[in-house]
């Protein structure tokens, strides 16, 4: 078979596979984890992970760790010089070139909340980030939960709500007869309106995405290249091949 036939054999079938397998992955979550919001997060936009970054050090990393980040590798990916990261952002008295990690005792932390915080490294990678957003914005008051607050995404949920203050509180409206949460009403408004409160969760859902592979931005940035080169590549081999078979009949 001549090559550039099998290339144009092979390639789309790759294409489908691959697009299969997304496929199936995104219908497995949506059957596990029911309907999500759509989180829009993308790593490429920097002003939101450095708007996500914000939120996450002024109001989770009191409990949770990101023992796979650096505070230097996060400033070279997000754009930010050493004295913003340590000014700013950090908050525990670590050095530069030191990880992300909560001081919160895990001993303390299980006694208040019955477990010690996870950490939020590959929180997304293993959740999605759909279902991390749509969990930041299903957060509402149940007097019958030991800690005020309970989950419709993860009902029980131990972890109580960091950002009820911009978001506001919510209360459930139960199905009669069923008690099943049908909706979520906003009963007091925070410091933020539902869509800026919406754009935040989106900013901080875009940071622990980045976080979960901090790669992911570098190899886009060379993938680009990458491929201008194959295609350059593909094109001096295709008239390297018709000069080498142009006498062959």
């Amino acid at each position: 078979m001549k090559p550039m036939l099998l290339v144009k054999r092979v390639l789309p079938a790759c294409a489908l596979a691959l697009g299969l397998l997304f496929a199936g992955q995104q219908a497995a979550h949506a059957e596990d984890d029911g309907q999500l919001m759509a989180s829009g997060s993308s790593i490429r936009d920097q002003a939101s992970l450095q708007r996500g970054a914000r939120l996450f050090f002024n109001y989770c990393v009191g409990c949770h760790s990101l023992k796979y980040v650096r505070y230097s590798r996060m400033a070279d990916d997000l754009g930010l010089t050493e004295q913003q990261v340590m000014q700013n952002l950090n908050f525990t008295g670590a050095k530069f070139d030191e990880q992300v990690v909560s001081h919160m005792p895990a001993d303390d932390a299980g006694k208040w909340f019955g477990k010690a915080p996870p950490d939020l490294s590959l929180e997304v990678s293993a959740k999605g980030s759909d279902w991390v957003y749509t969990y930041l914005n299903t957060f509402y008051l149940d007097p019958k939960s030991p800690i005020g607050w309970n989950n419709t995404t993860l009902p029980n949920a131990a972890m109580p709500f960091p950002l009820w203050e911009l978001q506001g509180e919510q209360t459930a409206v139960t199905k009669p007869g069923s008690g099943e949460v049908e909706k979520l009403e906003l009963a007091h408004p925070g410091k933020l309106t539902p869509e800026q409160y919406q754009q935040a969760t989106r900013d901080l859902v875009n940071f622990l995405e980045y976080v979960s592979e901090p790669a992911a931005l570098q190899r886009q940035h060379y993938g680009i290249w990458v491929l201008l080169f194959l295609v350059a590549f593909t094109m001096l081999a295709y008239l390297l091949k018709k000069e080498y078979w142009k006498d062959v009949h």
